[in-house]
């Protein structure tokens, strides 16, 4: 994982709320959603877990190397993720959503048109980015985020007038920087246009492992199929109210 993309993981300085060491940062810990699905697979299959941080381009080929065993992420279970690594799960349901600055008037926003000009950005190699942003008319993308706590940087900075990114980094976000507002425009005429299934593979994030590892790949599930949404939601949430604020 990253280790830099809450509520879903993050880095700390130690072990508070169940943090687990990350292997290749000494001194460094990691704490998120993730890491919270990853110690109850790792429980229930007697495994011992080791957390290797790795910047987000990296992580699908490390998969697919064998240099990690498995990558949980916040991964949305795309098609053409999918022609490169088999997928375990959904391990949670994320809905698609904009931040903007409270002060904006785009926070009055209803509708991606209502966006049209606008500058924004997203995580480069995400949806969000890919597909999301090209759909709002005349957008402006000043800058690639590199990740995360970069794109939320550009809008609280002013070089962006909004983000495009998932609920649950946007609800992490609003507690970071009380300043911002999330646009949700899910179900409304205004809403990111995608088919049924193009929706459902990116709103379902699931852990990746190597092509073909069905071993891997069936403990895990046997972990996440006795797990429902509400049970993930709740996760989130407390995942949400410990993430860092800083």
């Amino acid at each position: 994982m990253e280790c830099a993309y809450a509520p879903y993981n993050w880095a700390q300085n130690d072990d508070t709320n169940g943090a687990v060491p990350i292997k290749n940062a000494p001194g460094s810990y990691a704490n998120g959603y993730d890491v919270t699905i990853a110690k109850m697979i790792a429980e229930k299959n007697g495994w011992e877990l080791e957390i290797i941080q790795s910047d987000w381009d990296s992580l699908v080929p490390g998969v697919m190397t064998g240099t990690f065993d498995a990558v949980i992420a916040g991964q949305s279970m795309t098609a053409d993720r999918a022609k490169q690594v088999d997928f375990a799960g959904p391990y949670f349901y994320a809905t698609m959503v904009s931040l903007t600055k409270a002060g904006s008037p785009y926070a009055l926003a209803t509708g991606i048109q209502n966006l049209t000009g606008a500058r924004g950005t997203a995580q480069e190699g995400t949806i969000w980015f890919d597909q999301c942003l090209p759909q709002i008319p005349d957008v402006v993308i000043p800058l690639k985020a590199a990740d995360a706590p970069a794109m939320l940087m550009a809008l609280e900075t002013g070089t962006v007038d909004f983000v495009t990114t998932d609920l649950p980094t946007a609800q992490g976000a609003v507690i970071a920087y009380p300043d911002m507002v999330i646009l949700d425009f899910t179900g409304t005429d205004g809403d990111f246009r995608f088919s049924e299934q193009e929706r459902t593979e990116n709103v379902n994030i699931g852990v990746s492992v190597m092509k073909g590892n069905t071993v891997l790949k069936n403990k895990i599930d046997a972990v996440l199929s006795t797990m429902t949404a509400d049970d993930f939601t709740g996760l989130m949430e407390e995942a949400i109210r410990i993430q860092p604020l800083g």
